[in-house]
């Protein structure tokens, strides 16, 4: 007898393409539209795009918090653009579903980093608001509740591609999580690597945004042991996510691309 998994087949290549592509349009949303829009509303003149930073010459808190806030309302978009999206349509779902999860990490895992930390946007974001350290308990704590809080909206919204039985489901969320969380964090390490800032903003935001902000793709599956934490969806049958040899080799190419173009960083004319 077969079970749902092997009725409903997740394609590997084809899952690690499609996160791959979601991990650079989110950080292609962080850096360009987030920083580098927020950097053209304040006034300021763009300098530097990269993967892992973006240069602005009016250096505000608006172009500083402009990546998180993106981050977050893409998270949303993708999140109504998934529950539009139906069964006979399954790498899209799947898009949509990697995508907001992504995103909603990224986001709200900046303000527990910078808590935490004290580096990165927040960090600079709070600077001479006093007193430091109560701040950055505050930003630890409320991105603490917040990363929580995706955490349970994204396996809600995983649901329909994992089905409601229950070692099924816990069985397919670690793959839909583990593959894209692996390729996508590579990726951008291996993008970041090409960066001639050094190997500390490497570590700070390639390594720490990837591996350490979207950490919940790796945990987060074990809620689903319980189904009272995250309640069995209606659909008994887990969407298929076929193969797709076009996807595969489109993500190669954009890949490429990523990493050749904003590996090194686009440096804008003044």
């Amino acid at each position: 007898m077969q079970t749902a998994t092997e009725r409903a087949p997740a394609d590997s290549l084809t899952v690690a393409s499609i996160g791959i592509l979601a991990y650079m349009l989110g950080n292609v949303l962080h850096e360009g539209l987030g920083h580098g829009g927020a950097c053209v509303l304040a006034g300021g003149r763009p300098l530097v795009l990269s993967s892992v930073n973006f240069e602005c010459s009016s250096d505000t808190r608006l172009v500083t918090a402009g990546g998180t806030l993106i981050n977050l309302v893409a998270g949303a978009v993708f999140f109504a653009l998934g529950r539009l999206t139906g069964r006979s349509h399954p790498r899209l779902r799947y898009f949509f579903w990697i995508s907001m999860t992504v995103n909603l990490f990224s986001g709200t895992g900046y303000f527990l980093f910078s808590g935490i930390g004290g580096i990165g946007d927040w960090a600079a974001f709070i600077q001479g608001f006093g007193p430091q350290w109560a701040w950055r308990i505050g930003l630890a704590i409320f991105g603490a509740g917040t990363y929580l809080l995706a955490a349970r909206i994204s396996l809600l919204e995983l649901r329909p591609l994992i089905g409601s039985q229950k070692e099924q489901r816990y069985r397919r969320a670690v793959r839909l999580s583990s593959i894209p969380y692996f390729a996508g964090g590579i990726l951008m390490c291996i993008a970041g690597a090409f960066n001639p800032a050094g190997m500390i903003l490497i570590l700070i935001s390639a390594a720490a945004s990837t591996f350490g902000g979207a950490s919940g793709l790796m945990w987060t599956p074990n809620l689903l042991r319980s189904g009272t934490l995250i309640p069995y969806g209606p659909p008994a049958e887990p969407m298929p996510i076929p193969k797709s040899g076009p996807l595969i080799v489109a993500s190669c190419f954009v890949a490429l691309a990523f990493i050749a173009v904003l590996g090194p960083g686009v440096r804008f004319s003044h």
